[in-house]
């Protein structure tokens, strides 16, 4: 029998683009976006008091950058500090409430209803307790990110298939070999994922407890400006409490992409 020789044809028409446009596409859209911000602010003679335009924000950038700098430092180490807070007592908590559906039914009602207290009407109690400073602001940063850690973490535990504990118990394992084996392991993606959801809330707790009681930060900084009436340095304050949390995100879906890349294979073979 003769032999087939197979030849690969070379791809016709044009030549594949070596554009990524996915990596792209978040800068192109930004752009965009200021863009038509800019346009729109100047073709209806928007007042800067009322809405300044994105080269107005960018001015008030250059001019007040020492004094935003030094705040932005300030927020970003009372929202890491709170954050850090949060993940090891979340973790911890989570641990626990998904070990037992007994503790799971006692506290969670409980949390449930701590967290639907605004944390705004909680700093005035701690700066009666701390006073006014970064105390506050960590502490709300804590409050306001624990409760996506523990939840996440508790049912990710406590939504072990009732099948894979029968036969696990069936070879002889006990209930903190199950835990150890596949409880936390199968919590993990929960909680990695909580991380970027509880990160991007600390920036909120801070911020809150900065406006109303600190006397750094870019909380503090915005307040001061509204009312000064300085509208470009409170949205040039925004602008960078969104890089912080931009940033912070993507680090904690970075990490989450490390420890748990296990549990995104469909994603990862399609790339």
């Amino acid at each position: 029998m003769s032999e087939k020789v197979i030849e690969t044809a070379p791809a016709s028409g044009l030549p594949k683009s070596r554009i990524n446009w996915i990596a792209l596409a978040p800068w192109l859209y930004t752009i965009a976006f200021f863009l038509i911000w800019e346009a729109v602010v100047r073709a209806f003679g928007i007042r800067p008091t009322i809405l300044p335009a994105p080269s107005a924000i960018w001015g008030a950038l250059i001019q007040y950058w020492p004094a935003i700098q030094r705040h932005s430092i300030q927020t970003l180490f009372t929202t890491t500090l709170g954050f850090g807070l949060a993940v090891v007592a979340g973790l911890a908590l989570g641990l626990l409430v998904g070990w037992s559906r007994v503790i799971y039914a006692g506290l969670y009602p409980l949390m449930v209803g701590f967290n639907a207290i605004p944390k705004v009407a909680v700093v005035p109690i701690l700066v009666i307790w701390f006073g006014i400073g970064t105390i506050p602001a960590v502490l709300t940063a804590f409050l306001i990110a624990f409760f996506p850690i523990v939840v996440n973490v508790a049912t990710g535990l406590a939504t072990i298939e009732p099948e894979t504990e029968d036969v696990l118990r069936a070879l002889g394992a006990r209930k903190m070999d199950i835990m150890l084996k596949v409880g936390i392991p199968r919590s993990m993606p929960y909680f990695f994922g909580s991380l970027k959801i509880a990160v991007t809330l600390a920036f909120v707790g801070s911020v809150i407890s900065e406006t109303i009681a600190a006397n750094s930060g870019l909380g503090y900084m915005m307040a001061a400006a509204q009312s000064q009436f300085n509208v470009p340095l409170v949205f040039a304050g925004l602008i960078m409490l969104a890089v912080e949390g931009i940033a912070m995100y993507a680090l904690m879906a970075w990490i989450e992409q490390r420890m748990t890349g296990w549990a995104h294979r469909s994603q990862l073979a399609n790339t």
